[in-house]
């Protein structure tokens, strides 16, 4: 058995190797994962965005803000394609860049569904961990996350309110802040809520947003959500 183990790790090692030109290949059975190298690195206060060669090609790509250095190889999945994004902290328009929600230097694991709460299907989307210490009270006429989850064709294209605390926000996507809250609730599973919305949150901050609730909503490019909260706003901060 340990032969055979590394007998494919030999095998798959060599599955990525530059051609004669310098281009980074893969072998497509080997992996479903794309693959670029950094050609050079801008650093923003929530991104940072990368000009990389794929392909004998050069384009942009934007990651949640880490470490990066021009000539560094990544693995990715999915990417959702954005044309003429202008970015707030670069004072800068790109003509057409693409968001990468996970970038790794090995080969990311294929997925098909989500867990760990997050409510969508997107194949190499970051996981969001259950915070163990958010337990909040539910307030009047609000819905906890939990019961979103274990009911969610009763509250499908409903305007609801839920309060939760936010663990994670990627801004100025597609028009809207997306936004990652829990209450310490679970429901199927389901434990945290992605809400869009056109409002400022940082991390930790508590908030009852109010917004309508959809079902299976797919914005194309893997980003297919089971339950996601719409155009909220927020009620209480």
């Amino acid at each position: 058995m340990r032969y055979y183990l590394i007998i494919v790790l030999a095998l798959f090692l060599s599955s990525c190797v530059r051609n004669k030109n310098g281009v980074i290949q893969q072998d497509a059975t080997q992996t479903n994962n794309k693959i670029f190298e950094v050609a050079e690195v801008i650093q923003a206060s929530s991104y940072t965005y990368l000009k990389v060669k794929e392909n004998m090609d050069e384009h942009w790509v934007a990651v949640n803000k880490q470490d990066a250095n021009p000539g560094d190889v990544y693995y990715y999945d999915d990417a959702l394609e954005m044309s003429n994004f202008t970015s707030k902290d670069l004072n800068r328009t790109f003509d057409k860049i693409y968001f990468v929600n996970q970038i790794s230097k090995t080969p990311i694991e294929q997925i098909t569904t989500m867990g760990n709460g997050m409510g969508a299907t997107y194949a190499g989307k970051v996981n969001v961990k259950k915070s163990d210490a958010i337990k909040l009270e539910k307030g009047e006429n609000e819905i906890t996350i939990g019961q979103i989850y274990s009911n969610k064709a009763k509250y499908a294209d409903k305007e609801i309110e839920v309060r939760g605390i936010v663990v994670k926000a990627n801004n100025d996507i597609m028009g809207q802040n997306w936004i990652h809250i829990q209450d310490g609730t679970t429901g199927d599973g389901n434990f945290d809520l992605t809400v869009t919305t056109t409002s400022r949150v940082n991390k930790g901050d508590e908030v009852t947003f109010k917004g309508k609730i959809i079902l299976n909503k797919d914005y194309g490019a893997g980003y297919k959500y089971d339950v996601i909260m719409v155009d909220a706003n927020p009620v209480e901060m």
